[in-house]
């Protein structure tokens, strides 16, 4: 678990450092080598005891393999120069996954590129729970992606608008792919901020015959937009003309005209009329 410490200031020890050298400089002057040689070499060890930790950045501190803590307060600090010192960025990092070939919910396989916003939270845990904790993070969210692309299918071509697809429900597939990858994340202290999805199409194999499929349905579901249209302007003309008594039809009248009103409105032309220069019966 992570433990935060606060070192001795830097510069308290860098006088008593300065203090070292003056009197090992002044025992040499003086000839009293058996009191300049243990100083200096007081003084070289010293030396190695003082870092500095930048805004934004820790330091972890471990004593002959035990951890000590880890600085996270910004500033010029000496700690026991025996201590090994690891550095660690606690800036918020971004990057972004190649689109990767997956299968999504009915088998299909499609391209998904994903981005990723994190930072370290908990430098124990990054520092000894995982070998790399940048490389965990790359390898960890390539598997989330894996993971959540079976749940949901590229496209929903029964339009059942109940269910969630990968190409419409945005926010639902964003939210399943956060929260699978701050899970897996978690055991090395990385705290996910955002991640959503930059890249989705089918894969290159089968594109072209989801295009078309795409497209095959987008005309089905025009057309019967169209005949739904046709139907009632129809029955409004037939009962337009009946309550003005314009003109009084039998059943087979009806249905040349239901016939003729239909191919008009329906035809994905325009209609070349022919004019009937004889009576109505003709």
């Amino acid at each position: 678990m992570e433990k935060i410490t606060k070192p001795a200031s830097g510069y308290t020890f860098l006088l008593v450092v300065l203090l070292l050298i003056a009197s090992a400089v002044s025992s040499i002057v003086l000839g009293l080598f058996v009191v300049a040689i243990p100083v200096l070499l007081a003084f070289i060890i010293s030396i190695f005891g003082f870092f500095i930790v930048e805004p934004n950045k820790a330091m972890v501190l471990l004593l002959f393999g035990d951890y000590k803590g880890t600085v996270k307060k910004s500033g010029f600090f000496w700690v026991n120069p025996f201590m090994t010192k690891k550095k660690i960025s606690l800036r918020v990092r971004n990057f972004e996954n190649k689109p990767v070939k997956v299968n999504d919910k009915i088998g299909n396989p499609v391209m998904i590129g994903t981005i990723v916003v994190w930072q370290v939270e908990d430098t124990f845990k990054a520092s000894f729970d995982v070998n790399d904790y940048e490389n965990f993070v790359h390898l960890q969210a390539d598997a989330a992606v894996r993971k959540m692309a079976g749940l949901f299918s590229y496209d929903n071509f029964e339009d059942e608008d109940e269910e969630v697809t990968l190409r419409s429900g945005v926010e639902e597939v964003n939210d399943a792919l956060e929260k699978e990858i701050r899970d897996r994340l978690n055991h090395a202290g990385i705290k996910v901020i955002e991640a959503r999805i930059s890249h989705l199409a089918y894969a290159s194999e089968i594109a072209s015959a989801m295009l078309q499929r795409q497209q095959a349905t987008a005309i089905v579901a025009a057309r019967q937009k169209i005949v739904e249209g046709a139907v009632g302007m129809v029955e409004m003309a037939l009962e337009d003309l009946k309550m003005k008594d314009i003109i009084e039809f039998d059943d087979e009248k009806k249905a040349v005209m239901v016939s003729n009103l239909m191919v008009v409105l329906c035809s994905d032309k325009s209609a070349s009329p022919v004019l009937n220069v004889g009576t109505l019966h003709q």
